[in-house]
Order: C-alpha cells, then sequence, then structure tokens
C-alpha cells in the first residue's frame, strides 16, 4: 500500500503544480488587461503634437484650420509612422510645412518682420507706418 500511497501523493503533488501555475497565468493575464484598460489609445493627433518642436504646433494648427480633411490623414499616417518607429525625430515647423508643401497643400502663415530701431524691435509697417507720416508732415 505504501507503494499507492507514494504514487497518489505524486500525482497530488503534479495537480497541485498544475493549478498553481493556472492560477498565476490567470493573473498575469488579468493584469495586463487592466494595464490596457488604464493606458487608453493615444489619439493620434496627440501622439504628434508630442514629437512636434520649435513651431511646429502653429504649423499644424494652420494646417488644421485651412485644410481639415486632408490635415487629417496627414496627421493619421504621420503617427502610424511614429508608432512603428520610422519617425523617431523632432518635427519642427519647417519640417512639417515642408511636408505639406510636398504633397500639394500651400499652408499660408502668418510672417512678421520686426527691425532694430533705437534698441527696440519694431515691425516693418509700423516702421513704414511712422516713416510715412514723417514724409508727410514735412
Amino acid at each position: 500500500m505504501s507503494e499507492e500511497d507514494s504514487e497518489l501523493e505524486r500525482l497530488k503533488a503534479k495537480r497541485l503544480a498544475e493549478m498553481k501555475k493556472n492560477i498565476s497565468s490567470k493573473q498575469e493575464i488579468e493584469k495586463t488587461q487592466e494595464v490596457a484598460k488604464e493606458k487608453p489609445l493615444e489619439n493620434p493627433r496627440d501622439l504628434l503634437v508630442n514629437r512636434l518642436g520649435f513651431r511646429g504646433l502653429e504649423v499644424l494648427e494652420n494646417a488644421e484650420s485651412q485644410f481639415p480633411n486632408e490635415t487629417k490623414i496627414i496627421v493619421e499616417k504621420l503617427s502610424e509612422l511614429i508608432k512603428t518607429g520610422e519617425i523617431n525625430e523632432i518635427i519642427d515647423g519647417g519640417k512639417l510645412l515642408t511636408l505639406f508643401r510636398s504633397v500639394g497643400l500651400s499652408i499660408r502663415m502668418a510672417t512678421k518682420i520686426h527691425i532694430e530701431q533705437d534698441g527696440k524691435f519694431v515691425s516693418l509697417s509700423d516702421k513704414l507706418s511712422n516713416q510715412s507720416s514723417v514724409d508727410s508732415d514735412e
């Protein structure tokens, strides 16, 4: 009988080990599902905005206001490239503007030219308007 008892104990131990393994794997699956629920899928635009550098957001906002449908498609494609790791650099405003122009979208940007006058930076339009008023006074 002792041989049957030892065989029975061995089977019990084996079964207990299998049950522990199943429980731990279920807990790992539940843990990964909880993490997935806590981390929502990132919006393609947010993913791109996190990668934008100097004046990149300004270019993106101008593009969205001027060409909303086309910009949405480009943003989705750029976010896919960022997710796959094909784009891993910071995209500044100049690069983004070049990209939009290369696909045929002429994004208009507000431009200001400042010049130095008496130690201060003054916009070119203000300088020209002041100069024309001085000329008309003479």
